[in-house]
């Protein structure tokens, strides 16, 4: 895995100059984190990141609070900020949440999808296989983030799903390393599961894809944190 420090970053600084400060700057450093190119453990430098993107220490500060407030930066007084580690509780804790809402979305849209939705879902499918192979993960989380969002909004609760993405925080660093270590193939064919269950409107197919499909972080849990223990808390276990 390539390792970014807080003085290499995945884009040139320029790129975010015009809009580096107040929620754009949050955005950028939660990316990363989000996405492992900032490592848990990581030291983060005000003045580094400051000069990086051209801007004072005070916007810098700032995002560092409310990625704190987030629980992707630990704050050390008179030791420095530096890039939490993945908390096993919050991944299964969102995990059992997406379970309980995703269950009853794909409920309520296999009972009487559209054609247009059926269409949607099977584009994305087609988009995530072309992009399944490519070395970095981000287009194919992407993806997959836009099909669960596409269902939920064909359930009519697409701020249902707004309101889930603070609480799944943790699981989406999940999802990046899983993506990097685990075949994401196995991801594609558990959405392909829902999508024909849908398509053949079995609301009982559906849940059970959905469910089966979200449960799968649940094996894929133990294995990362024994690979991996310095990206995770060892504080909390892997809870069902």
């Amino acid at each position: 895995m390539h390792v970014r420090t807080a003085t290499t970053f995945p884009v040139p600084p320029h790129v975010y100059l015009e809009k580096a400060v107040g929620p754009q700057l949050w955005h950028a450093i939660r990316e990363w984190i989000l996405r492992g190119e900032l490592l848990p453990g990581a030291r983060l430098s005000e003045v580094d990141l400051a000069n990086v993107f051209g801007v004072s220490r005070q916007p810098v500060r700032e995002a560092f609070i409310k990625l704190a407030e987030e629980s992707l930066l630990e704050i050390r007084p008179q030791r420095g900020t530096y890039v939490s580690r993945i908390r096993i509780d919050a991944v299964t804790s969102a995990r059992f949440v997406r379970e309980a809402v995703e269950a009853d979305i794909v409920r309520l849209v296999a009972a009487q999808p559209s054609d247009e939705l059926i269409h949607d879902l099977e584009r994305l499918l087609d988009e995530q296989r072309l992009v399944a192979e490519g070395p970095e993960p981000q287009g194919f989380l992407a993806l997959d983030e836009q099909f669960h969002r596409r269902l939920a909004e064909a359930a009519g609760q697409g701020p249902g799903w707004e309101i889930l993405q603070p609480l799944k925080t943790q699981m989406d660093r999940m999802r990046y390393l899983n993506a990097r270590h685990f075949p994401r193939d196995r991801l594609i064919t558990q959405h392909a599961d829902v999508v024909s269950a849908i398509r053949e409107r079995d609301p009982d197919a559906a849940e059970a894809a959905m469910r089966g499909h979200l449960r799968q972080i649940l094996d894929d849990l133990p294995v990362m944190a024994a690979a991996l223990p310095d990206f995770f808390e060892p504080r909390g276990g892997i809870a069902t």
